[in-house]
């Protein structure tokens, strides 16, 4: 009868944990647990076979551009487009791909020149355009890849597939990835901090772009807000004070020193821990007080204001700083189906500064070696117009033949150019990189063998890059 209760009373317990229904930030740790103790956070290191061999980087600030940026009129310089614009669309070069069902069903394809003039820029001569002029400065800096192209024609499995692998939704993400094979360097912070430019309209971005998938949910992507409350929840409820709190704690540790191993409730034990560390972490991250008059110039007067791009991108720095494993930067409003020439240098406007500030502020505090920046969206612009096609305007549709990225730092090499495309932007001519490959080769960068990283779910394993995939070893230092 004894060994009964006994027993009943280990069941009741693990039931008040398992099924607590208590926010994080009403049992957050009152005070952190000594170092001394063991961790609950056991993944917290990663895996013990990673990195596979010495990485160039650390970590990953990736600026993502949601809706996709127009390349034709950023990076790739193509005057052919000027003679023939507003012509038709030469089925040779089309060869009968096919079209979204936005423009798919046009009588006419007109080609659209950019009307905005480049130039080149650098030792290395670049092309870039007149609406990215912070940008041209540090071509030198950067390595432009012109090839890259995609499997998916629409953004939701655009983006889902440039961030997981899949454009079906359920995989997880690649600051998900790397944070269950890297682990963390700052046990104080999320390893994988999401950024998403406030106010801005445009694509849905919904949360299983950072989610974890099938890994365990203390990877997937933790977002972070401008306002009084960054990360939600955080904050103590009323009517919790420090002595219920240590209280709670107290009784916590009691109760899981009596089970037996349980990992779902290692896992929670582990985010409570973060909770509270978080607690303290996160407003001094948050916290611009300490950035220089200089620095705000550097970045731009947005970077006063907490939630803009050009905020996100100095607090991505901090972060960096910190040793946040992944940053993700998010900013909408690229998807120009019309009124691409006042919509796009509105965009440009909002981004050109902070992104350049971004590598120049990393390369001066010696952080740039090795932390790896990624600037690009989910697929490029058709070199026709959608919809009608005027003087003054006209909209490019989605294009995931070829589009635009760049890179920099964290070994990868700078002042190049890798890949090109046809004279019209329509087709890959030269060095094709398929997102596959471009995801290969960031966690290469990163110590890793993208085929090496693996996790078995419902009897296979998964990797990041499917199936393929090949290491850009042409772009590495």
């Amino acid at each position: 009868m004894n060994l009964f209760n006994k027993q009943q009373n280990k069941v009741s317990r693990r039931l008040f944990i398992q099924q607590s229904g208590v926010s994080l930030g009403s049992i957050a740790l009152a005070e952190l647990l000594s170092k001394d103790q063991p961790s609950f956070a056991t993944e917290s290191q990663g895996l013990p076979t990673i990195p596979h061999f010495p990485p160039k980087a650390k970590r990953v600030i990736f600026l993502l551009q949601s809706g996709a940026p127009s390349q034709i009129d950023l990076f790739d310089e193509k005057p052919i487009l000027r003679e023939k614009h507003g012509t038709q669309l030469p089925e040779s070069v089309r060869k009968g791909q096919r079209l979204t069902g936005m423009s798919g069903n046009q009588t006419s394809l007109p080609l659209v020149g950019s009307p905005f003039s480049f130039h080149q820029y650098g030792k290395s001569g670049a092309w870039v355009s007149e609406l990215l002029p912070h940008t041209a400065k540090i071509v030198d800096e950067l390595c432009f890849i012109k090839s890259l192209h995609t499997d998916s024609i629409n953004h939701g499995p655009a983006v889902t597939f440039l961030q997981t692998g899949s454009p079906l939704a359920g995989r997880p993400s690649l600051g998900a990835w790397l944070s269950y094979g890297l682990g963390s360097e700052n046990e104080n912070l999320p390893n994988f901090v999401v950024l998403v430019t406030k106010d801005q309209k445009g694509q849905p971005l919904v949360s299983r772009f950072w989610g974890n998938g099938f890994l365990p949910s203390h990877h997937q992507g933790v977002r972070f807000r401008s306002g009084k409350d960054p990360i939600l929840y955080l904050s103590n409820p009323a009517g919790i004070n420090q002595s219920v709190r240590r209280e709670m704690l107290d009784t916590l540790k009691a109760l899981h020193e009596e089970q037996t191993s349980d990992p779902l409730l290692e896992a929670r034990m582990a985010q409570y821990e973060l909770a509270y560390r978080m607690q303290q972490s996160i407003p001094d991250v948050v916290n611009f007080q300490d950035e220089s008059e200089e620095t705000f110039q550097l970045y731009g007067e947005d970077s006063r204001t907490p939630g803009t791009y050009a905020a996100n991108c100095l607090l991505a720095r901090r972060l960096a700083e910190k040793g946040v494993r992944f940053i993700q930067l998010y900013h909408q409003g690229w998807d120009h189906h019309g009124g691409l020439p006042k919509s796009i240098k509105r965009q440009c406007k909002q981004t050109d500064q902070a992104s350049a500030a971004l590598v120049l502020d990393l390369k001066r505090r010696g952080l740039l070696e090795d932390t790896l920046v990624i600037w690009g969206g989910e697929f490029g612009r058709t070199n026709y117009c959608q919809g009608k096609l005027t003087a003054t305007n006209f909209g490019r549709d989605h294009h995931p033949r070829c589009f635009t990225y760049w890179m920099a730092g964290g070994g990868i090499q700078p002042g190049k150019t890798y890949g090109n495309t046809d004279d019209f932007s329509y087709n890959v001519s030269e060095n094709p990189v398929h997102v596959h490959d471009l995801q290969a080769t960031i966690l290469h960068l990163l110590g890793i063998d993208h085929k090496r990283l693996t996790y078995k779910y419902q009897g296979r394993r998964f990797r990041l890059t499917d199936v393929h995939g090949h290491v850009v070893k042409d772009i590495l230092v």
